[in-house]
């Protein structure tokens, strides 16, 4: 530190902090949200701690300075017990059989917006000729038709034209929905028949964080009363990831889980639920993998599988129809 300027002193204290931040994001997993809510609001932020500290590295580098050594040993450390923010390369292979599955939180169609980008929203989704559609955020809307033989819908008891939906090219055999209480929020899911095969199928939408990304304070009237809301949400995305995995124990076969967690991959809540599955963009993707429409990579839309299934392709798809981007899966067993 003696041989470093004010001005460089200044940055490898904001990097001290940075780089401590990051080091104890690596928890985050394992502390449940009910324990420490606070705690929980650091996973949303984790992608950007990443690049922030890579960005300190490559300064200190530049420099010559051994400053470098503090935000390069705790990336090390990340790269080996933590999920890759970047992947380099995926799987491109694929089978005629294969269970093609997109995931999409389509933001009530985009309800709001102009008519030619929901039919061209619409358009896309038939382009890309999914076997199952899992829809977060479904708005019943005659511009929006979709040509599957099968299909669930579960809307809201207070307003039946919102709520998720599974449509499928293969029969569906078994419905229901977990119902959560005190939300708009839901799970969902089908069995379909595939061959021999009866697969499970899960659509996931856990509590929503309401944030505003283009306003002060995510859209709250200050930064307390923000704190305030998140560390409910968090509370309540574990009692329903509780509900789910409580759920999910009857279920010994063949499954898919899908959804927007309203959490990324470094939560407790991504944890939970993936716990003895396979990820598919973990498997067969790569890139950011930027799920969520904002100017950093946020990944908070996922597929997972049980562990006996082959992910042969993983695409997350930028067309910009919603707030959230599409991803889809080619699985096989």
């Amino acid at each position: 530190m003696k041989n470093l300027s004010f001005l460089d002193k200044f940055i490898y204290l904001i990097n001290s902090f940075l780089a401590t931040l990051l080091l104890l994001s690596y928890f985050l997993p394992y502390i449940s949200p009910k324990t420490v809510p606070v705690f929980a609001v650091l996973a949303i932020f984790v992608p950007f701690l990443i690049i922030l500290n890579i960005t300190f590295t490559i300064y200190w580098v530049v420099k010559l300075k051994k400053q470098f050594f503090l935000s390069t040993i705790i990336l090390i450390i990340g790269f080996f017990i933590s999920l890759p923010l970047f992947k380099f390369s995926g799987n491109t292979s694929s089978l005629n059989n294969d269970l093609k599955v997109m995931s999409y939180n389509v933001k009530s169609f985009d309800l709001f917006n102009n008519n030619k980008q929901k039919i061209n929203g619409n358009d896309f989704i038939i382009s890309k000729n999914p076997d199952v559609l899992i829809i977060q955020e479904y708005y019943k809307t005659k511009k929006i038709k979709f040509t599957f033989p099968y299909q669930f819908i579960k809307t809201k008891p207070s307003n039946t034209n919102i709520g998720m939906a599974i449509y499928s090219k293969f029969k569906i055999i078994n419905s229901g929905s977990l119902d959560f209480k005190d939300t708009s929020n839901n799970i969902i899911f089908v069995d379909i028949l595939k061959e021999k095969d009866t697969i499970r199928i899960y659509n996931i939408h856990l509590q929503s964080l309401r944030i505003k990304p283009n306003e002060e304070n995510f859209g709250e009237k200050d930064s307390k009363k923000l704190l305030q809301r998140l560390n409910k949400v968090f509370k309540s995305q574990a009692t329903q990831t509780e509900q789910f995995l409580a759920h999910e124990k009857q279920w010994i076969g063949k499954k898919i889980i899908c959804g927007d967690f309203n959490n990324t991959a470094y939560s407790w809540v991504y944890k939970q639920i993936s716990k003895d599955k396979k990820d598919a963009f973990i498997e067969a993707g790569k890139g950011f993998n930027k799920t969520y429409d904002y100017w950093f990579p946020m990944r908070i839309d996922f597929i997972l599988t049980d562990k006996t299934a082959i992910i042969n392709q993983f695409t997350s798809f930028q067309e910009k129809y919603s707030d959230h981007f599409p991803i889809q899966a080619r699985i096989n067993w």
